[in-house]
């Protein structure tokens, strides 16, 4: 089999994603802080990076590194964006409990 990266197999890459994209996902569906939520979409978010950088080295391609340098800056953006709604959230309800928020629905 070929090796990705300094020795490394390709499977560590595939099984450290697989982790960290379920952590994610289970960070999102448990937790009930909006910041704590958010960190765990961006852990999901470099999981994929993570497997895109992996298989882009493995390829010898780096078509999809350029395609990781684009998602990082949605990332950034939505960091950005999310933060600042969490920050405007706090100041009217003075929470950022999910279930308190999912009352304020019309």
């Amino acid at each position: 089999m070929k090796e990705v990266i300094q020795g490394i197999p390709l499977n560590y890459y595939l099984f450290l994603s697989t982790v960290l994209f379920s952590i994610g996902v289970l960070g999102v569906l448990f937790r009930r802080n909006a910041i704590i939520i958010l960190m765990s979409v961006e852990l999901m978010l470099n999981s994929i990076n993570l497997l895109l950088v992996a298989f882009s080295a493995f390829h010898g391609d780096a078509k999809a590194q350029v395609f990781v340098f684009f998602i990082m800056i949605v990332a950034a953006a939505e960091v950005a964006v999310g933060l600042a709604l969490m920050v405007l959230i706090y100041r009217n309800i003075k929470t950022l409990d999910i279930d308190f928020l999912n009352k304020l629905k019309w």
